[in-house]
Order: structure tokens, then C-alpha cells, then sequence
């Protein structure tokens, strides 16, 4: 818990988690099979995904793209937040980490019809989905390396008014060092490449592991 939302405040982090209560059943179940099928423990943190789904609803989202499934969690998330005749397009690099999020997905009462997964390498992939556009909300949360170029697909693709938000942007605390790290490195330039864009306004929710918030202005 003290992870994921105020790692030095672990009484705030027992507040919020007692108040808000972001992982239910379902959720709790999802990151447990992902656990027990070897899947690396980088899900998308609690709190970080009660953003995404609070997002989706405030901004009236019904077709959104998540880059990045693994099991489904924030996959789930977002769909919670969709209206409509509401659609989730995901990508995936591996397929084993595909087979279990459909098996998460269908748990979490979504049909075929509600979310579509995409196979392998999402950079080779993306276009498939480009006549499914404009989007109101794009998630990255994928390979750091790919960051900025899944940005520019994502600004030809979303509409004005629309959202990219991208997870781990404060570098698991490293963000603002200087450092020959490459991880980190792609994601401060991520950061200062989404902020200078005069297209967006951006802003970054400060969790523990930073969600990068961007808007299309125009």
C-alpha cells in the first residue's frame, strides 16, 4: 500500500485506501492471476487506476486505447469509465500476457464487442485501428523506450478535447536526477516532450508513480 500512494506517509495511505477502497473484488482477483501465472508485478498501481476510470467518466469517453494490457487490470478500469457504445482497443506485446487478460476481461462481465486486443509489437500495430478514430482517451503504459513515439500516434489520432496518459512518469522517484539511465532517460524526455507541445496542456497526478495527464487543446 505504501507503495503505490505516499510511500512516506503510510497513515495517508491507510486513510485513502479505507476511504476510496480501489481495488474490489474483481480487480483483487485480476492481480492475483496475474501473480500465479508469472506475469512480471508491474501492474498499474491501485490509486493510478481509480484515476483512469474517474478520468474516462468525467470526460464522457466511449472509445479509448490502452497501450500496454499485460492482465487486463487498467484494462478493466478504463472500461468501467466508458459510456456509451463503449469500446477498449489494447495491445499487447506477448501473448501469453493476452491469453490471461481475455480470461480477465470476460471476469469482469466485457464482451468481444467491448474490447479488442492487438498481438505483438504495438508500434507495428496501431495503425490497424486508425480508421476506428478520433479517440477520447489514450493510455501508455508499455515499453519507456516507445514513449514519445506513442505519443505522436497518439496526437494524429485523438480528437481535441481528448487525453494521453502515460504511468510510471516520475520514474519510480528519479525523475528530475541526472542519471545515464536509459528507462529514466526515456521518460524525462517524455515528459518535457508532451509539456512543450503547444497542442496540449499538460499536467502530472502526483502519485507515487506519476500519471501524465495531456490534453488536446487544439
Amino acid at each position: 500500500m505504501e507503495k503505490e500512494l505516499g510511500q512516506n506517509s503510510p497513515d495517508i495511505a491507510k486513510y485513502f485506501d479505507k476511504l476510496l477502497q480501489p481495488e474490489d473484488e474483481i480487480l483483487r482477483s485480476i492481480r492475483e492471476r496475474a501473480i500465479e501465472n508469472g506475469l512480471p508485478d508491474i501492474q498499474v498501481a491501485r490509486y493510478d487506476a481509480r484515476h483512469l476510470e474517474v478520468i474516462a467518466r468525467a470526460m464522457g469517453v466511449s472509445k479509448a486505447v490502452e497501450i500496454g494490457t499485460l492482465s487486463g487490470y487498467s484494462g478493466v478500469t478504463i472500461l468501467r469509465g466508458l459510456i456509451g457504445d463503449k469500446k477498449l482497443y489494447t495491445f499487447e506485446l506477448s501473448e501469453k500476457h493476452a491469453e490471461l487478460a481475455r480470461e480477465c476481461f470476460t471476469l469482469a462481465g466485457y464482451k468481444n464487442n467491448e474490447v479488442e486486443i492487438f498481438v505483438g509489437p504495438a508500434l507495428e500495430n496501431l495503425d490497424k485501428i486508425t480508421t476506428k478514430g478520433p479517440f477520447d482517451l489514450i493510455f501508455i503504459d508499455a515499453d519507456k523506450a516507445n514513449y514519445v513515439n506513442y505519443f505522436k500516434w497518439a496526437k494524429k489520432n485523438l480528437k481535441v478535447g481528448g487525453a494521453v496518459l502515460a504511468d510510471n512518469t516520475f520514474a519510480w522517484g528519479n525523475i528530475s536526477k541526472d542519471t545515464s539511465d536509459e528507462t529514466v532517460m526515456a521518460l524525462q524526455a517524455y515528459n518535457m516532450f508532451v509539456a512543450s507541445d503547444s497542442d496540449f496542456r499538460t499536467t502530472i497526478i502526483p502519485t507515487s508513480e506519476g500519471l501524465t495527464f495531456s490534453v488536446r487543446v487544439k
